[in-house]
């Protein structure tokens, strides 16, 4: 038996958390083992995980954004460098920049027909103080990662991947995350796999997993796992390290939630196809990445007609109970980095008045596909009547 959390206040959620009898059981065992701090759980959670993406190393952290700014600092990120991202993304990213130090730099996205960055203009961001390409894979589908890595290889410059939205996705046979130096994942309620917060940093290179290892612990030496096994008795302080630590009882979600990722991207996958399908009836709707060969669809978007108003458009949903969101209000638009932001990103613009998010889950029913998209398409029609001319 199993529980959906979302649908008590919507009848349709954006996303929702399903509470089978496999969770309930791997968290009270967690519990009644008396070991609640990081342990050995979160130890299988991390060669499972690094597994499952291919790489030698994984790091569970507290959250996504811990899981950033430990990339970051792992390949020496500091004041004075700048690392381009795109700017259609959460404000995390940005902020983790600005917590080493660094510039975030923004590019732009490819356009409404493709929401991951544009490697043409990701290059004209690039200058001699740049240090890394922190690249996101929206919505769960791989950015042109080839572009990428030739830009970072001809530039001298070290490639982190975003896979917040992309557990389970691949680009060119390699899981995504898998590719540049470091990958950095989200486990948060809304995710693919989702343990509540949370978040993982892989990598293949043992002196960047070395830095990950001290800066998730205080810079500490040995753990209080290590210490409560015998297998130290103290520790030295060598970094200026963090508590970005992980907990045995989420590692014994995650755990479970990573058997099934991808038997759980299948079914989104089958939604995303529906959604696509029924949104193809709506004039001037557009529903990006058309063709994609691979994603972990961790969310549905669409672009509205141009001119349409968003914000009364999702009034008009919640009325009935049907939740929707925005990925992402572009973070060149916010206060804080409105004022160093000087590049022209007229793609994202464009794509962020049009941008709403529409509900997905893996047990989301095709029904409920098509009755968000019929009252999509009814609020849109009484819009479009109503609107002046």
């Amino acid at each position: 038996m199993s529980r959906s959390v979302g649908e008590s206040t919507w009848s349709i959620p954006l996303a929702d958390v399903d509470v089978d009898e496999r969770v309930e059981h791997a968290v009270h065992e967690a519990v009644v083992s008396g070991w609640w701090s990081m342990g050995p759980r979160v130890a299988d959670f991390e060669r499972a995980f690094a597994d499952f993406v291919g790489t030698r190393h994984a790091f569970a952290v507290g959250s996504g954004t811990a899981a950033l700014h430990l990339a970051l600092l792992s390949i020496g990120c500091s004041a004075g460098d700048e690392v381009v991202l795109p700017s259609l993304n959460f404000v995390a990213a940005a902020n983790c920049i600005a917590h080493t130090g660094a510039t975030p730099v923004f590019c732009d996205v490819k356009g409404t027909h493709d929401l991951n960055l544009d490697p043409e203009d990701l290059e004209r961001a690039i200058t001699p103080r740049t240090k890394a390409l922190l690249v996101l894979h929206y919505a769960g589908y791989p950015c042109d990662l080839g572009a990428v890595l030739e830009l970072a290889e001809r530039h001298g410059l070290d490639v982190i991947e975003d896979a917040a939205h992309a557990p389970g996705a691949e680009w060119n046979g390699r899981r995504c995350g898998a590719v540049g130096r470091v990958g950095c994942f989200s486990f948060f309620s809304n995710k693919n796999l989702a343990v509540g917060e949370g978040g993982m940093v892989v990598t293949d290179d043992d002196e960047v997993a070395e830095t990950i290892r001290l800066l998730r612990s205080h810079g500490m030496t040995s753990l209080t796992w290590d210490r409560h096994r015998g297998h130290a008795s103290s520790y030295d302080v060598v970094a200026t390290g963090f508590n970005y630590r992980f907990d045995e009882l989420r590692a014994a979600i995650g755990l479970v939630e990573l058997e099934r990722l991808l038997e759980r991207n299948a079914k989104r996958r089958a939604l995303a196809d529906a959604y696509r399908d029924a949104l193809a009836a709506i004039d001037g709707v557009v529903v990006p990445f058309e063709g994609a060969q691979s994603s972990a669809y961790h969310i549905q978007v669409a672009l509205l007609p141009p001119g349409v108003e968003r914000d009364a458009v999702r009034a008009e949903l919640a009325a009935r109970r049907i939740q929707t969101s925005f990925h992402y209000p572009p973070i060149h638009g916010f206060t804080r980095y409105r004022a160093a932001s000087s590049r022209p990103l007229p793609q994202t613009d464009e794509a962020a008045e049009r941008l709403v998010t529409l509900p997905l889950y893996p047990h989301m029913r095709v029904e409920q596909v098509n009755e968000v998209v019929d009252a999509l398409a009814d609020v849109l029609a009484a819009q479009h009547v109503s609107a002046p001319g």
